[in-house]
């Protein structure tokens, strides 16, 4: 259920895993970047003189007249070679099945891996250290294969749909950003890989109704809040399949439990674990033995709500990867025990802990080590929850947290230091500035030279507000929440204008960023300022903006009760203005904020006389175990909380006009959300309207005309019943 402008960037880009066309050379001292005619070229710095370093024509396999189109790429460590990733195919959410082909740089040749394999069905292919093999999935079997002589040597031969080596199941993939399940030994000659056993758990069976004339059932392993999940299993195989030897690691045979992450420890025959239980609470890490197997419990902490692991707020680990200090004696760990996010360095032993970040503040986001420097670099913004800014500590947890973003750029920034962290990539827009980039020496801050200023960009040509202005509601409870206001075009004070509420509000999604683009409707076939809409959208309680741990876990067990009544409490604030119509107030989401837009419609009739509510989950019961379980606790031992919080239980109350919007192919919010909250209107006599996409997913963005169709849709219905002006 997370934040739909996460899904459709990812959706869109088609972009495979953590490669991507921009890559640092490994000296920190220029970068590498795909060519718009289909080279890959590289760039040195500081003098940003720019060579092309793989020609496309040179990269056409035997026998082709084309080149390959190059999605995604990476280097073997000797950087003789490079794999190329292309022909992608769609799994769920991501392009991460595809075709993976090997360039010798020195030969130019290009040869196809896993040659006697169907096409398009390898998967998170990567060269071993000593860059003599690749390893990868297809089929959810793993192998490897020697770059020498390309034999392909099958290490597991058990898979299938419901038992799954070396990647996950729909709910590992999804809530804890687990795809890539396997992780070369630094000896390279064994494998540590994850199985997943799915044959216990249910299939939700999607029908597809339009590709054939009989309908056609399309299964997906996928445990509700309160099914047990996927038991896993932790292996360690030899890259010439001599055997496989399973981890001792521990399991809750009754409730189930994760793990999440598995890393190698440098230089030893050791990996290390995280483990979670079932409720999300307890996070141990345990070192184990390859060899033996045996596990030591090394560090652990616990949470009276939930404990969120580090791909889930910071997408560069989405595919793996430990920070480790001293040569692997040291390591960085984050967490919220003392109130923030903040980081800590942890004796590999676990023996020794040193807080790294101190203060009020969370990190958002770790961008960089820079260990000879004794800097940890990271994201926060602990005086703006609308914002970003790069900040950098001592990790030696000596002094205080250190502002590198200059003071003259309010807004939001994003940074990529190269390795050593000499140079970075500067990225940097707010609500009234057009998405800026310039190229920075890491040292002094200072562009390079020829690179264009942002701080020279916002001083010479400030470009005019767009209309968006940034708030802060107080309700009458004493909450205080962050707000954007869009007000109509020609705005008069002396009229009364209509007000539609953007809505998120769960643990997944922020709707007030100080970002370019801010205020506007992605749904509206117009301008909505322009017609004369006053648009609004208000971050509650519970949502992961950087105000402490507190803000974030009051929602635990009380989805649905408290960020709903935050929206509301708000927007009864903003009822209060004079030129705000009470007769004309509307809200609209998407996923979670669907499932919000169906609670306040429910709940808080009084207020809301028009909703517009897109795949949402309108009974918590039906949703995935991991991530409603995270936020709600276990259906079996508090079954009321996910009662009281689902739209199902209070859809009787409605009374304004409903759109409700599904696709029938959602492989996330399954369609049953939807026959059940009809079900329910039915029975109440609730008159609504339901727009069923068939066949569509989560995006509701395939098909001929579909986006279109979606947008005249909620347009109109908006317009009908929500009509703009100031009157």
């Amino acid at each position: 259920m997370r934040y739909l402008v996460l899904f459709l960037s990812l959706f869109f880009s088609g972009i495979a895993g953590a490669q991507n066309g921009f890559q640092w050379a490994a000296d920190g001292k220029g970068y590498y970047q795909h060519s718009e005619d289909g080279s890959i070229t590289f760039t040195e710095l500081p003098g940003g003189e720019t060579s092309v370093f793989i020609n496309k024509d040179d990269l056409k396999p035997e026998g082709s007249a084309n080149p390959l189109t190059v999605i995604s790429y990476s280097f073997s460590a000797d950087r003789q070679k490079v794999l190329i990733y292309t022909n992608s195919r769609r799994v769920w959410r991501y392009w991460t099945k595809g075709d993976y082909y090997v360039y010798d740089i020195a030969t130019k040749r290009v040869t196809r891996a896993g040659a006697s394999l169907p096409g398009s069905s390898l998967m998170f292919a990567k060269f071993s250290p000593d860059s003599k093999k690749i390893a990868y999935v297809s089929g959810n079997n793993l192998y490897s294969e020697d770059l020498s002589n390309n034999r392909i040597t099958q290490l597991t031969t058990d898979g299938s749909r419901k038992l799954i080596n070396g990647t996950f199941d729909w709910a590992y993939e999804e809530e804890f950003f687990c795809r890539d399940g396997f992780r070369w030994s630094p000896d390279s000659k064994k494998i540590a890989f994850w199985q997943i056993d799915a044959t216990g758990t249910k299939d939700y069976l999607m029908v597809n109704n339009t590709d054939s004339i009989y309908p056609v059932a399309v299964p997906v392993e996928y445990p509700v809040a309160g099914e047990k999940p996927s038991p896993f299993r932790i292996g360690v195989v030899s890259a010439d399949a001599a055997g496989t030897k399973w981890m001792n690691l521990p399991y809750d045979e009754k409730l189930g439990s994760y793990a999440p992450r598995m890393e190698w420890v440098p230089g030893t025959d050791e990996v290390i674990v995280q483990h979670l239980d079932r409720k999300q609470q307890h996070s141990r890490l345990f070192q184990v033995n390859a060899a033996t197997g045996n596990a030591k419990l090394i560090y652990e902490e616990r949470d009276s709500a939930w404990i969120d692991i580090l791909p889930s707020w910071d997408q560069d680990y989405a595919n793996g990867r430990w920070d480790w200090l001293k040569s692997g004696k040291e390591f960085l760990w984050v967490s919220e025990k003392d109130g923030w996010r903040h980081a800590y360095r942890i004796s590999r032993d676990g023996g020794k802990e040193t807080l790294v970040t101190k203060g009020n503040l969370d990190i958002m986001d770790l961008v960089a080590i820079d260990e000879p420097g004794n800097y940890l670099y990271y994201l926060a913004s602990p005086e703006n929850a609308t914002q970003l800014y790069l900040y950098r500590s001592r990790l030696d947890g000596k002094g205080k947290a250190e502002r590198v973003t200059p003071a003259d750029q309010p807004g939001t920034h994003e940074y990529n230091i190269s390795p050593g962290a000499l140079y970075a990539k500067h990225q940097f827009n707010n609500h009234y500035t057009t998405p800026a980039e310039e190229w920075i020496s890491v040292k002094d801050g200072k562009p390079l030279k020829g690179s264009k200023s942002i701080s020279e960009l916002l001083a010479t040509s400030r470009p005019k507000s767009p209309g968006v202005e940034f708030i802060k509601i107080r309700t009458e409870e004493g909450v205080e929440m962050d707000a954007w206001v869009a007000k109509p075009k020609n705005f008069d004070p002396s009229k009364k204008y209509p007000v539609v509420f953007y809505v998120y509000t769960e643990p997944w999604g922020q709707t007030v960023k100080d970002t370019y683009g801010i205020g506007q409707n992605f749904l509206y076939n117009g301008d909505m300022a322009g017609d004369g809409y006053i648009y609004v959208s208000v971050d509650n309680r519970g949502t992961p903006v950087p105000k402490g741990r507190a803000w974030r876990k009051i929602v635990y067990r009380k989805i649905g009760l408290v960020n709903t009544r935050d929206q509301a409490m708000a927007a009864k604030e903003v009822l209060k203005w004079s030129y705000v119509d009470s007769s004309r107030v509307a809200v609209w989401g998407w996923s979670g904020g669907g499932s919000a837009t169906l609670n306040l419609m429910f709940q808080f009739p009084e207020i809301y006389k028009t909703g517009i509510a897109v795949a949402a989950v309108g009974n918590q019961l039906t949703y995935d175990n991991i991530y409603q379980e995270r936020y709600m606790g276990l259906p079996q031992e508090n079954r009321d909380d996910f009662i009281k919080g689902s739209p199902l239980t209070y859809a009787k109350n409605l009374v304004g006009k409903l759109l409700y919007i599904h696709g029938t192919g959602d492989d996330n919010v399954h369609y049953n959300n939807a026959e059940m909250l009809i079900n329910e209107l039915i029975r109440n006599n609730r008159q609504f309207q339901l727009m069923s996409y068939p066949n569509r997913t989560h995006s509701i963005s395939e098909g001929e005309g579909t986006i279109e169709h979606l947008r005249t849709l909620y347009t109109n219905f908006l317009r009908q019943n929500c009509p703009p002006g100031g009157k």
